[in-house]
């Protein structure tokens, strides 16, 4: 299984008057651009996904939805309360265990939560020290998660890097 961390993209400051509840802050404008041009980034690798999972807040939703036009997805996206913040790592890959059979799975959520994944997938019970900027995405591999939770990092690419590869 192939396995794609995503962090949102660029969203409305927190504390923003008119989003005064977390859950609701939106994508900005330039948030929205720039991850148009990451997922044509993932697109020129060659990457693919058979779903996107993703945190149902709203700036993790629209970071979905570009992901899913850009690679023109039908119906491929779902959501998992286990991707909000404070969400338990164990219970989503369990979540992903039980729920979805697929080849490449996209994970779209938030931080600390996402590196805490990775982290437990790559090795298990250590912390690993890995910044996942706004919009960065975390290729992982793995056999099979349900026996081990052991994963591998492919890469780690910066937004910066994945506009680049879009713009080409």
């Amino acid at each position: 299984m192939n396995l794609y961390i995503i962090r949102h993209a660029i969203a409305v400051d927190e504390g923003t008057p008119e989003y005064e509840e977390d859950s609701q802050r939106p994508l900005t404008d330039k948030g929205k651009k720039k991850m148009r041009q990451i997922a044509k980034g993932l697109r020129a690798l060659g990457v693919g996904f058979d779903l996107v999972l993703s945190s149902p807040y709203v700036r993790a939703k629209e970071t979905a939805e570009i992901l899913a036009d850009v690679f023109k997805m039908k119906k491929s996206i779902e959501f998992s309360e286990n991707l909000i913040p404070m969400g338990d790592p164990d219970l989503l890959i369990a979540e992903i265990n039980e729920k979805y059979s697929v080849d490449s799975i996209a994970v779209v959520g938030h931080e600390p939560e996402l590196t805490h994944l990775i982290s437990r997938l790559v090795s298990e019970n250590a912390s690993v020290d890995i910044t996942l900027k706004k919009g960065g995405v975390c290729s992982l591999s793995a056999d099979d998660l349900h026996h081990t939770r052991k994963a591998t990092l492919e890469w780690l690419l910066t937004p910066g890097i994945l506009v680049e590869l879009g713009d080409k």
